[in-house]
């Protein structure tokens, strides 16, 4: 039987929360009864500095916890300029699933219009407007969770897992903010199902 394995990275900035999604995709995957690889959160975790982290999810042992250039079946941005800077670790039948909103913390920063371009060049891609579905959500630091939504596709997990790992994450921080977060994983769901990108 052919082995079942999905290499993710999760790219973006400090104070996006990519520790949270790579904390709930984890939790998911083991639910599943897969076996995952973390890779430590690599760049500058303060606010504003380039943050990345690698996930290897298999059906088998996984010897490696870092990825290689070409081999990344999803690229998982909350950052748009983040999903360019990594470009190089997608495969050929890599998918892409970023935010459109930018965190502009250079003066050169490109035109979205460029982004965009450069990124369907290079893959299949989805889109999103994180910030005005975490809006929708309850919480503008929900951004994290809409885009895990959106990209819960590709992963090979189910959504019901998902849901249940940002209960077990957030517990102890109140219903209130399990809700707010599993709403937002479920609009970004919702959004990406309605894209025709799938």
């Amino acid at each position: 039987m052919k082995r079942k394995k999905t290499d993710i990275l999760l790219a973006g900035v400090g104070g996006q929360g990519i520790i949270s999604i790579a904390a709930v995709i984890a939790y998911a995957a083991l639910k599943k009864g897969l076996h995952i690889k973390q890779s430590e959160v690599h760049g500058m975790s303060q606010r504003g500095g380039a943050v990345q982290s690698h996930l290897r999810i298999s059906d088998d042992i996984i010897y490696s916890d870092l990825l290689s250039e070409g081999n990344t079946d999803l690229l998982l941005s909350v950052e748009p300029l983040e999903a360019v800077r990594y470009l190089p670790y997608l495969s050929s039948t890599g998918r892409i699933v970023t935010a459109v909103n930018p965190f502009v913390n250079i003066d050169d920063y490109p035109p979205m219009e460029i982004i965009e371009q450069q990124l369907a060049m290079r893959g299949r891609c989805v889109f999103v407007d994180a910030a005005a579905l975490a809006k929708q959500a309850g919480n503008p630091k929900t951004t994290n969770m809409v885009m895990l939504g959106a990209a819960s596709f590709f992963t090979g997990i189910e959504a019901e897992l998902f849901k249940d790992a940002i209960h077990e994450i957030f517990a102890e921080r109140g219903q209130q903010t399990i809700d707010m977060n599993i709403n937002a994983f479920q609009l970004g769901n919702e959004f990406a199902a309605a894209s025709g990108r799938l």
